[in-house]
């Protein structure tokens, strides 16, 4: 009896998950006079309500003598504008029940605030007033020149393997900006003008180059008025144009050493430069990552950390990002074992992929776990917002949203034994010692 109830609360499980993935993601998309896009998705069953604006620049879009701007200025327009006063920006925010936060990566800059529903022009205005009246004074950027550099003393200089990515992209890229790293240079911050940090922000902080996402409980009609009144006169800005960056193919293996003061552990990683995160290929190779290094059960760790314990830690993951990806695998050793010992045995559960089919059972749990991720990633109206203002301004196709599990699903095992053959091969790639700082005598 106790083993039918068990089969019964499994069935009515997968019965919820199913119905969870079967629910699309409804929204409505329209463009304001001034070209800033907007997306709407309503969602009444909690009363919050998040505030979202996406701008299509990152550490991509910098000046080579004038990196870290891009996250620089995801720190410089929480100081204050002329109706929000230095310091307050945060207290709005707690003391109206919200919370918000922002993040900027090689390809965008993203900006959110979450509230109760009824707080929602309050949203509105203030990503309004980060838009049309930022102040960028030297006060402002002296500050947060203090915070950026704190941050990469934490994050980075003092951080065990800290260096790793800055050291991996500037060998990978040798053209594109993708070569340095977000949080970019300090002395470049430091020899920056005010000029340059506002000519900066006249150039990329405008409507014609973000998209706003409005996600949870509003009414609809409502809202665009509130839109239209706190965006709808912001002047178009100038049109950004980009320049397209294609690196040279990778044809022989580089090798590449860095000494870091903060590990007595060495590790080494395996990088290998990728297709853009809106291929097909893109998405094959995620899936390539997961039969490799996600969970204990994964070929790598199963392998290195838990039957020959060769390692302490392995993993391999696909870094897509707008223009180009890297594919990095990576291992710290156990014991006696030397850093070729971990690649050659990575190298061989490469191989295996490269040569043999994955099982039926593997590439139905792959997809499994990519139905899960899929629904978890849109399960709060937080996460939605996020994904519809990505899909949107980087995928060139909102839809995806709804749709993109099922390219995941539509991979197929011969797909994933040709994309390892094409991308994950010794001459076509960089690999890193990172290892301890050597004592001076």
């Amino acid at each position: 009896m106790k083993m039918k109830k068990m089969y019964y609360l499994s069935f009515l499980g997968l019965l919820f998950c199913a119905n969870l993935f079967a629910q699309k993601v409804t929204f409505e998309e329209y463009d304001l006079s001034n070209g800033m896009h907007v997306v709407l998705h309503k969602d009444n069953t909690a009363p919050v309500v998040t505030t979202s604006v996406m701008y299509h620049v990152g550490a991509k879009d910098e000046n080579p003598e004038r990196t870290g701007f891009a996250h620089f200025f995801e720190h410089l327009l929480f100081e204050g504008t002329e109706n929000i006063e230095r310091g307050e920006w945060f207290k709005i925010v707690s003391s109206n029940g919200g919370t918000n936060n922002a993040n900027t990566n090689q390809d965008r800059t993203y900006y959110y605030e979450v509230f109760p529903s009824n707080n929602l022009e309050l949203g509105l205005w203030m990503e309004s007033e980060r838009l049309l009246h930022p102040i960028i004074n030297q006060i402002g950027v002296d500050t947060q020149n203090e915070v950026v550099k704190e941050e990469k003393r934490l994050r980075v200089d003092n951080s065990p393997y800290g260096q790793w990515n800055g050291e991996v992209f500037k060998s990978l890229f040798v053209e594109h900006p993708y070569r340095w790293t977000t949080i970019g240079s300090l002395d470049h911050l430091d020899a920056a003008s005010l000029e340059e940090f506002q000519a900066f922000n006249k150039k990329y902080y405008v409507p014609n180059n973000a998209v706003l996402v409005i996600a949870g409980d509003f009414e609809t009609e409502s809202t665009k008025e509130l839109i239209e009144a706190y965006f709808g006169s912001i002047p178009r800005g100038e049109d950004v144009v980009r320049e397209t960056v294609v690196e040279k193919p990778i044809t022989s293996q580089i090798e590449i050493n860095y000494e870091d003061p903060n590990i007595q552990i060495p590790a080494v990683f395996t990088v290998y430069r990728t297709p853009a995160m809106t291929t097909r290929d893109a998405r094959v190779l995620d899936m390539i990552s997961t039969v490799l290094s996600d969970g204990k059960s994964s070929r790598l760790y199963k392998k290195l950390v838990d039957d020959e314990k060769k390692a302490m830690q392995v993993a391999a993951f696909n870094y897509s990002l707008e223009d180009y990806g890297a594919y990095i695998v990576l291992a710290l050793p156990l014991g006696e074992n030397t850093l070729d010992d971990l690649v050659a045995e990575m190298d061989e559960e490469i191989v295996k992929i490269q040569t043999e089919l994955i099982s039926e059972k593997e590439l139905q749990k792959l997809r499994n776990k990519f139905e899960n991720q899929f629904v978890n990633s849109n399960s709060s109206v937080e996460g939605i917002a996020g994904s519809l203002a990505t899909y949107y301004m980087l995928y060139d196709d909102i839809n995806l949203i709804n749709t993109e599990i099922e390219i995941y699903n539509s991979i197929t095992r011969e797909e994933i034994r040709e994309i390892a053959k094409k991308y994950l091969n010794p001459d076509q790639r960089l690999v890193l010692d990172y290892l301890p700082k050597k004592e001076i005598e």
